[in-house]
């Protein structure tokens, strides 16, 4: 809206009609206190304003619009048909005004100036807007940030506590362990004396006594059957807790290793006809008598669950994989060596895969096959132990393929 300042009616009308013929919106005051009152309830793009009034001439409400915040950026156009002097145009600058007309002027020309003032006024205005609307964004983004430090601060703060506890939890556990397998490694020891005592003398009775009673022979056999199964199944705890103790990593030749595994084996390989192939595997990071002790119990199980009357077919061949994983492609050279263990013995089925590793599992009878349910759970120990994985693929009737897959180089070795 444009607000046209002047005390003579016949000039507020012609200018007001002029406007309006160009479609502009329009408002008129007669005096400066009249405009000053307007200009404080209203907003104006452009103020049209005559010098020449009584009371408050021009220059004074231009000093006055230019000294409020409000409206100070407002575009005054001064009009004069007397103050035509060099001085008074320089005046209305100095008093705020935008543009200096004398009358009479040209109706074109004072079109051309509002439309030019208006249309700045608006960008102005638009730009303002815009400038706010950035500061807020930027004051919100500040807060925003603000804000997320602080949640990042916390967040730290919690994590860092939470490590704090994981590590004390790690390492109670860690203790807890270590104990359980010092008291599973006595228990085990102390219990091994009196059962070399029962078998001893049972063996005694059964020779000096029962030589010539069958029947009490034969259940006399049982008991003994039933104490050795104790002595082999205390032995495998033994060994179970051991793998809990500390042990220090040194380079292991895996191939020497296998061999002296099947030279403990040397006698049921050859009851059993068995054909055992190795391929050349590298040297690794391990801890000797675990990796023994884990190819043992491969070759035993292979052996033992082997087929009736069929010999068996045990191959341990390797491939080398840059990552810790069972499905990995194979490379040329990586960090990691993965070993299969395949045989052509009974298999197993595929829903029982998760519990051959659990310590004490059996899937056959006792009488079926000899064992303490130990041995795989052995087995996945040491492979943690060594920072590996395991898994098998079986089917029942077609023979297992065991895979581990160990790292070539243990991290943080202080060997």
């Amino acid at each position: 809206m444009i607000l046209i300042v002047d005390d003579k009616y016949e000039n507020l009308f012609s200018l007001k009609s002029l406007l309006q013929l160009y479609a502009y919106e329009t408002d008129t005051a007669s005096s400066g206190e009249e405009a000053l009152k307007k200009i404080l309830k209203n907003e104006y793009s452009v103020i049209i304003l005559d010098v020449q009034m009584p009371d408050m001439d021009g220059y004074e409400v231009a000093e006055a619009i230019s000294g409020l915040n409000k409206t100070r950026d407002i575009p005054i156009i001064f009009l004069s048909a007397v103050n035509i002097d060099k001085r008074f145009i320089a005046k209305g600058y100095d008093s705020g005004g935008v543009d200096y007309i004398t009358k009479p002027f040209d109706n074109e020309l004072l079109l051309l100036k509002v439309r030019t003032f208006n249309r700045l006024y608006q960008q102005k205005k638009e730009l303002k807007m815009v400038e706010d609307a950035l500061r807020k964004e930027i004051e919100m983004r500040k807060k925003s940030q603000q804000e997320i430090e602080q949640i990042n601060s916390l967040l730290e703060f919690k994590v860092e506590e939470r490590t704090k506890d994981l590590l004390q939890l790690n390492k109670d556990l860690e203790n807890r362990n270590a104990e359980l397998a010092q008291y599973a490694y006595l228990a085990s020891h102390d219990l091994q004396e009196p059962l070399r005592k029962i078998i001893t003398f049972i063996k005694i009775i059964e020779e000096k006594y029962l030589a010539g009673i069958p029947e009490a022979k034969q259940e006399i056999s049982k008991v003994i059957a039933s104490s050795e199964r104790m002595r082999n199944l205390i032995n495998a705890l033994l060994s179970y807790s051991r793998l809990s103790a500390a042990s220090l990593f040194t380079t292991v030749n895996l191939n020497e290793v296998i061999k002296d595994a099947v030279a403990d084996l040397e006698i049921t390989v050859k009851e059993k006809q068995a054909s055992i192939n190795v391929c050349t595997l590298p040297d690794i990071e391990a801890i000797p008598g675990q990796m023994r002790q884990l190819f043992q119990n491969f070759l035993s199980n292979a052996l033992k669950f082997s087929k009736k009357d069929v010999p068996p077919e045990i191959k341990i061949y390797s491939e080398f994989v840059d990552e810790l994983s069972l499905d990995a492609g194979s490379r040329n050279e990586g960090r990691y060596i993965r070993i299969h263990i395949s045989d052509n013995g009974i298999g197993l089925d595929e829903s029982y895969i998760d519990k051959i590793f659990v310590i004490f599992q059996r899937l056959h009878g006792k009488t079926q096959y000899e064992g303490t349910g130990i041995g795989l759970a052995i087995v996945k120990k040491i492979v943690e132990n060594h920072n590996g994985l395991i898994g098998v693929n079986s089917r029942e009737g077609e023979g297992a393929t065991f895979t581990i897959v160990l790292p070539i180089k243990q991290a943080n070795n202080t060997q």
